[in-house]
């Protein structure tokens, strides 16, 4: 694919639209729909279909969802939002959840195609199909969870370490990674991506990067590079495994959650986050350390160590 030029022109004029109603969700979902193409391809694993748009200056970002434990019961999840800035964060979002009563068809094609129809408007969304990636190599005592497709473009292996119960996520190297690793001096043993700021360990027990650090101020402001760990790889998660990995890693966990760590209600979902939000590239210096003794047990207990810091 060529580069896609995009100019400060075109953004001008996306900044003066007006004319949403944007207090009214249904309203916003159906242009939305409209706007797609005939058939789209959701690449987050969590099944999060992303999009922006400007009204009135103002840029709002928000997503259509087909997440696994509604879009069989005729329900999409739908949610837009004043996009967050360091220097002002609205709280307020439209979150809603659609369905027949709001005139809003979900049809299951097959097991990972859905068609979402409304105000006359279909639109096919394809949901990820990463079944047949698996890693190349697990550590001793690791057990490969799934495959995850980041919203910020970057695909990785979610893995749990069963002897030192510790969750990993380790790039996708089998692919070619849509991001530019760089390294310097003074970080030894850590690569830098130039777009995402996602830090990652040069692994000497397993040939392998492994995530380490996320810049602190895309996590604040929740942006594409904030971690994947909104994007587990719930269509591919085998029964229980997720929930016995969880409660053996925090056993304070809340024990009455779903298979795929939602507590109940539904609102929260259990946080697996095993990497540091760094404020400054100095302080990923000290992972260096870890690669000092090639022994599984120093190394992945170093790391983690230094995640609590």
């Amino acid at each position: 694919m060529q580069p896609k030029i995009t100019t400060n022109e075109s953004y001008i004029q996306e900044i003066g639209a007006t004319g949403l109603k944007i207090e009214e969700p249904r309203a916003v979902f159906g242009y939305i729909l409209k706007a797609l193409p005939d058939e789209v391809t959701v690449y987050p694993t969590e099944n999060y279909y992303y999009f922006y748009f400007f009204q009135d200056g103002v840029r709002y970002t928000g997503n259509i969802r087909l997440a696994i434990d509604l879009r069989d019961q005729g329900l999409v999840a739908f949610n837009y939002f004043r996009e967050a800035t360091p220097w002002q964060q609205d709280d307020k979002d439209h979150y809603r959840e659609l369905g027949k009563k709001d005139g809003v068809a979900i049809q299951k094609v097959s097991d990972l195609v859905y068609r979402i129809s409304a105000d006359g408007e279909s639109v096919t969304f394809k949901l990820n199909d990463l079944s047949n990636v698996k890693p190349p190599a697990l550590a001793e005592g690791e057990v490969y969870l799934g495959p995850i497709f980041d919203e910020s473009g970057i695909r990785f292996f979610f893995v749990f370490d069963e002897t030192r119960k510790l969750f990993r996520y380790i790039l996708d190297e089998t692919v070619p990674v849509a991001d530019e690793l760089m390294e310097a001096d003074e970080l030894p043993h850590v690569s830098l991506g130039r777009r995402t700021g996602f830090a990652f360990f040069d692994d000497p027990v397993v040939p392998r990067k492994i995530l380490v650090g996320v810049y602190e101020g895309n996590a604040r402001m929740n942006t594409a590079f904030d971690g994947p760990f909104d994007q587990l790889p719930d269509n591919f998660l085998k029964g229980d495994e997720l929930r016995r990995a969880i409660l053996l890693a925090d056993p304070d966990a809340d024990p009455n959650m779903d298979r795929l760590g939602n507590r109940p209600g539904g609102q929260e979902r259990e946080l697996i986050d095993p990497y540091k939000r760094y404020e400054n590239v100095s302080s990923l210096r000290a992972f260096g350390a870890c690669a000092e003794n090639a022994s599984a047990d120093w190394t992945y207990r170093c790391l983690d160590a230094l995640f609590e810091q």
